[in-house]
């Protein structure tokens, strides 16, 4: 039970359950004979197999027994909002202050795309977060629209920044709409605007901000939230997401928000939901909504998400969210605070390194402290995305970026270098998995399961790899199942191995080259609809690195990370593009293991070497 609220015992708990996990529950108990799908009926169908039984005796028996078929009339349906699951989604909508709000079971990729084929047709003007997930940019190819894109901010160390506030001005964005070559009325109303909400790296933006310079500009105003859905439950984050309490309705435009409520709520994974706030002037088109919402949402939804994000909902109720969200920020706090001083121990040693975090280097002693100090200022450094304006974009202090030693915030290498994929795969093979890596930072969440000892035993597996880095210990002593993959590097110490990735990184200039390949500018040459067409009729063909500058892509161009990509369908390559991707040809070649994973980058064995290239229109 969390510090602060209140306990009570189970049969209270039972008397509250929120509607359709308390539905589900009751089906579950009344033990009916079912003679619908799912074939395993209620998991009977494994205990007729040896390894079935082993798959039922590790997810028990209530995992099958919940998981049921849509014909339960007294469920309630999914699909058409009825019974159990629609109150249950009247009840979330009330906690997060939306005027709508509907489960998705198929993650907030789906959201995102049920958003937009609800609002955006074919040549539709819609402007767009560069950096936003790729699940945006699918959409943009379904609906056939026609994208004007507005570009963040990034430092060298590879992190997003913000889109300058100044990019949001409709003065701008008309001037990108005018040199757009594909967009012949260029007085179209943009039909939606679409902005990450926050960035994978937690910087979120001044949502009340946006609204005054858009509403009415724009139709729909659609805030992918995936990663900040805790925020309308604390004052901490105040103004920094789209749709809560309190929060003044727009007067023309629509307001969507996409939210994971499995990444930092409790939901199950795939769990997401969507929310609506109407303008003063607009109101929902449910019929409309719900055609698009059927048109992406299986026919066969796994219940136990539906109740999963029904329960999520009644967690975050208040005042126990405030409580709940209120301890998370305590934790990373707590975390960030414990890391500062092993730096400040470590510096006074003989081998004067230690892991930095990437935020304010200002926190408060005990507790939360204000937020001032995690709004960006253009007179800090410690961000490296320059200019910025007057209290428009955050940091969330609960999504923590740990640096590595080796490269700064201006791209300038340092004699030492400790590249993350290394740290990262020695924390895998001694049990701690960070939820990403790039180049010199590891990203890692706090939510409300990341309690003391948790992250405690983050930084003791961080303390274990510095002294096997500064012991020379043996890679296939620390690192056995790396080593048995890669025996080139099983001889080499954790020190040489850091050095050898570090000094091609070094070589390359990785650090402003990938900068300077995501702010290059890309010239559309037709729509992302029209090119992925040409892929879908085989008017395609497979073009070599070094022939692809001027030629344009069929397929998004993905590198992993950080998982934003380069270049849409529709787009010309250009030669910072190119360079990137020698780059990672290269390093696949040299440093096996470590390659730079680019979705969209083909690869074949020709003449015993391999040879790599991208579909791009004939």
């Amino acid at each position: 039970m969390k510090k602060g609220i209140p306990a009570v015992s189970k049969t209270e708990v039972q008397t509250k359950l929120p509607p359709f996990f308390k539905a589900l529950v009751d089906y579950m108990k009344s033990e009916k004979q079912s003679f619908h799908c799912p074939g395993h009926s209620s998991g009977d169908a494994f205990l007729t197999s040896p390894v079935g039984r082993e798959f039922h005796e590790l997810f028990g028996k209530n995992l099958f027994k919940s998981d049921v078929c849509n014909a339960v009339e007294e469920l309630g349906q999914l699909l058409e909002h009825t019974g159990p699951v629609a109150e249950s989604e009247r009840n979330a909508a009330e906690i997060f202050s939306a005027d709508h709000l509907f489960f998705v079971t198929n993650g907030t990729s789906t959201s995102n795309k049920i958003i937009w084929q609800s609002q955006v047709g074919p040549d539709d003007i819609v402007i767009v977060d560069r950096n936003c997930h790729k699940s945006n940019l699918h959409a943009i190819m379904m609906t056939g629209a026609t994208p004007v894109y507005l570009t963040p901010t990034r430092n060298h160390m590879g992190i997003i920044g913000p889109i300058p506030k100044s990019e949001f001005s409709y003065e701008n964005i008309q001037k990108k709409i005018d040199a757009n070559p594909l967009i012949k009325d260029k007085k179209r109303k943009p039909r939606i605007f679409t902005l990450t909400q926050s960035t994978y790296d937690g910087v979120s933006y001044n949502v009340e901000q946006l609204k005054e310079m858009l509403d009415g500009k724009v139709d729909a105003l659609h805030f992918d939230e995936a990663w900040i859905p805790h925020a309308a439950f604390h004052p901490f984050y105040k103004d920094m997401h789209a749709i809560g309490e309190g929060r003044p309705r727009p007067k023309e435009s629509m307001i969507y928000s996409a939210q994971s409520t499995h990444k930092f709520l409790a939901g199950l994974s795939q769990a997401s939901q969507i929310l609506v706030q109407e303008s003063e002037t607009k109101k929902l088109n449910r019929h409309l909504f719900n055609e698009t919402y059927l048109m992406h949402t299986s026919t066969s939804p796994l219940y136990t998400i539906i109740a999963s994000c029904d329960v999520t909902a009644e967690m975050m109720r208040q005042p126990q969210g405030k409580q709940l969200i209120g301890d998370v920020i305590v934790e990373a706090m707590n975390f960030r605070r414990a890391m500062a001083a092993k730096k400040v121990a470590e510096l006074d040693s003989a081998a004067s390194w230690w892991f930095d975090i990437w935020g304010p280097k200002e926190i408060p002693d005990v507790g939360i402290g204000s937020r001032d100090s995690w709004t960006l200022k253009a007179t800090q450094q410690w961000h490296g995305f320059g200019e910025v304006a007057e209290d428009f974009n955050m940091l969330d202090p609960i999504r923590t970026t740990i640096l590595t030693p080796g490269l700064n915030l201006e791209g300038e290498f340092a004699e030492l270098g400790i590249p993350a994929p290394v740290v990262c795969k020695y924390l895998a093979e001694n049990g701690v998995i960070v939820e990403k890596y790039g180049l010199y930072s590891m990203f890692v969440m706090f939510t409300m399961g990341t309690t003391r000892d948790k992250w405690k035993a983050l930084i003791k597996g961080l303390e274990q790899f510095k002294m096997d880095f500064e012991g020379n210990a043996l890679v296939s002593n620390v690192m056995p199942k790396f080593a048995a993959s890669y025996p080139q590097y099983s001889k080499m110490s954790l020190k040489e191995l850091s050095a050898k990735l570090h000094s091609a990184y070094k070589a390359a200039d990785i650090g402003k080259m990938t900068t300077e390949t995501y702010l290059s500018g890309v010239t559309p040459a037709m729509k992302p609809a029209d090119a992925y067409a040409k892929m879908v009729r085989g008017e395609v063909e497979r073009v070599s690195i070094d022939e692809l500058e001027g030629r344009v892509t069929a397929v998004l161009l993905t590198p992993y990370p950080p998982g934003i990509p380069l270049l849409v369908p529709g787009e010309k390559f250009n030669k910072s593009i190119v360079k990137y991707l020698k780059f990672a040809q290269a390093q696949s070649e040299e440093l096996p293991g470590f390659e730079t994973d680019v979705h969209g980058l083909a690869s074949e064995i020709l003449d015993g070497k391999r040879e790599f290239f991208v579909d791009c229109v004939k």
